[in-house]
């Protein structure tokens, strides 16, 4: 650690980042796919499986139709669709022929789509079953080619050569290859040096801006060398991983799939809409070895599953006991970890807080949770520690390759932003040097936005976005994250939001419908347990934290893909 003029810098070993060796990060999807040759590697859940050898196949095909249809490394290949066998297999292809993966969320509309594929200068765009019938080429003059993901088909070009090459591909393949395909024909683009761009990522963002996070390959390694030595000895190779976060978001690619991947894992896409129930079934018949996941999924499924058997007074009752209290507690997570199939090293939370009730269940029960903290802008990873040092409330500590520090005059007490900095930090935003400006500064310290506190001994705590921080009526610092953190655990809500109407904050609560439906609960009767969750609520609040109302809102919040919620479509209420 060394010291600072604002406060302590934590890291693990950012200071020997300059004589760091990086080796080639596409040499680790090389060397997985020829050392795991035989082995399965992606599954479409109810679907196909191919094994490394398939996906070695069709990397190659693919790198067969960009080499004939012009595409050099450095160009920019866009893909857009659910996750899935062929979704990965296209962004192992484009990594690995050297250009440059623009993946885009596919729940983005097809005006989002079209900024994001005319902004990067992608040359082509692989679109999934959902976004293909939404999408109008003539909207994207530059692009050379439409291709259909599920099958590689082209839905449209504007290139003679590529037509030639989609046509003719077997063929070409065929002449390449008479022999068969082989693993000592794997030989993949090693970029010439961990500054080279690797992707762009257009942030889902919660202020309705979309911009484009270049990421070079020593971000991507950064990333999982750490990920690879800290989880790798937990997690063997051959074990199953079901991959429920979007690939096209940063979390989800590098710590599901690359990850997975490179590690040799078998991973299985949900490639559809990942809903709780889907989720469970999943978890029960492939019995993932790591889960990763958004707090919502994790509380959706302990609230609906678990929670229910452990309010009911028989089993508070034991609970109060001492001795069998304890005995009870291991049986509830024993019972807890089947849910999530029984076999995972540890359940691993990110892109936004843990309900503090939830996490606090856990904990207690000894449930193998943990917490991570990152942004896209760091490819992701900034803060983490496996579950064996987890402290409740905090997302760990720095990463290796990183270091962080808070902008506070007391960074243990006194919230301040959170700045890191280290080999997993972007080059910048793709055509926007002034928003690139804003948050890397002179000192190579990217200013993630966030406000926290860091303890003593280098654990991090969140305490919400700067840029949500609402300033109460007497000039105190209000963080509606954590009052909507209390909110939620209230009866009948399904998920709030603090909003702020002149002097008074107001809370909007979207109820848990389903739960009121089975009790037979009208509006009236959900507004006068608002009423009474708001008195509890201001019971628990500093005076300049109390809550005006709470007023129903019938749909529930729009949220990005990493389902935080969109505060700014609700900031102008009447």
């Amino acid at each position: 650690m060394a010291s600072c003029n604002k406060g302590v810098i934590f890291a693990q070993t950012f200071e020997h980042c300059a004589m760091t060796p990086i080796p080639s990060f596409n040499s680790y999807i090389e060397k997985s796919v020829i050392s795991n040759w035989d082995h399965d590697a992606l599954t479409d859940y109810k679907g196909a499986t191919l094994q490394f050898h398939d996906v070695a196949r069709k990397i190659e095909k693919l790198h067969i139709i960009f080499e004939n249809s012009g595409v050099v490394p450095g160009d920019k290949i866009a893909l857009c669709g659910r996750n899935s066998n062929h979704w990965a297999v296209t962004f192992l292809a484009v990594l690995t022929y050297g250009a440059v993966a623009v993946p885009i969320q596919h729940e983005f509309t097809p005006e989002q789509i079209y900024n994001i594929v005319n902004h990067s200068d992608s040359k082509l765009l692989f679109v999934g079953d959902v976004v293909a019938p939404t999408i109008e080429p003539d909207n994207m003059p530059d692009i050379e080619g439409l291709v259909y993901l599920p099958d590689f088909s082209l839905m449209m070009s504007r290139s003679e050569k590529l037509s030639y090459a989609r046509e003719h591909l077997n063929e070409i393949f065929g002449k390449k290859f008479p022999k068969f395909f082989r693993k000592e024909h794997v030989s993949y683009y090693k970029e010439k040096s961990p500054e080279e761009l690797a992707l762009i990522n257009y942030t889902s963002g919660t202020t309705g801006f979309s911009k484009g996070v270049m990421i070079p390959y020593r971000a991507l390694w950064g990333n999982l060398d750490y990920v690879l030595e800290e989880l790798g000895k937990h997690v063997k190779s051959g074990s199953n991983i079901v991959s429920i976060l979007p690939m096209a978001h940063m979390y989800g690619l590098m710590v599901e799939f690359l990850y997975g991947f490179v590690n040799g894992n078998h991973l299985f896409f949900l490639t559809r809409l990942p809903s709780p129930s889907l989720i469970a079934e999943a978890f029960a018949e492939v019995k993932p070895s790591l889960i990763v996941a958004v707090p919502m999924i994790i509380e959706k499924i302990v609230r609906k599953k678990v929670f229910p058997i452990m309010q009911t007074n028989r089993m508070r009752l034991l609970l109060s006991m001492p001795v069998v209290g304890k005995r009870i507690k291991a049986k509830v997570c024993e019972m807890v970890y089947e849910v999530f199939g029984g076999k995972a090293y540890e359940v691993i939370t990110g892109g936004a807080a843990l309900n503090q009730e939830v996490e606090a269940f856990l904990v207690d029960i000894g449930f193998p949770i943990t917490v991570g903290y990152g942004t896209t802008e760091t490819a992701p990873l900034i803060t983490f520690t496996n579950k064996d040092k987890f402290l409740p409330g905090s997302c760990g500590m720095a990463v290796k390759h990183m270091e962080i520090r808070v902008d506070s005059s007391d960074q243990e007490n006194v919230p301040g932003e959170v700045l890191s900095r280290g080999l997993n930090t972007m080059l910048g935003y793709y055509k926007n040097e002034e928003a690139t400006r804003e948050v890397l500064d002179a000192d190579g310290w990217y200013h993630t936005g966030d406000l926290g506190t860091i303890s003593a001994d280098g654990h991090l705590y969140i305490r919400g976005r700067k840029k949500n921080m609402l300033l109460g009526s007497n000039g105190q610092n209000v963080y509606p994250e954590e009052i909507e953190d209390k909110l939620n655990s209230m009866a009948m809500v399904g998920e709030s939001l603090i909003v702020q109407k002149g002097e008074r904050l107001v809370g909007l609560v979207h109820p848990d419908y389903d739960e009121a439906k089975a009790m037979g609960f009208s509006d009236e009767d959900l507004n006068n347990i608002m009423e009474q969750n708001r008195q509890q609520l201001n019971s628990q609040l500093p005076p300049f934290c109390k809550i005006s109302e709470i007023r129903l809102h019938e749909e529930e919040f729009v949220k990005t893909p990493k389902k935080s919620i969109k505060r700014y479509l609700y900031r102008e209420i009447d």
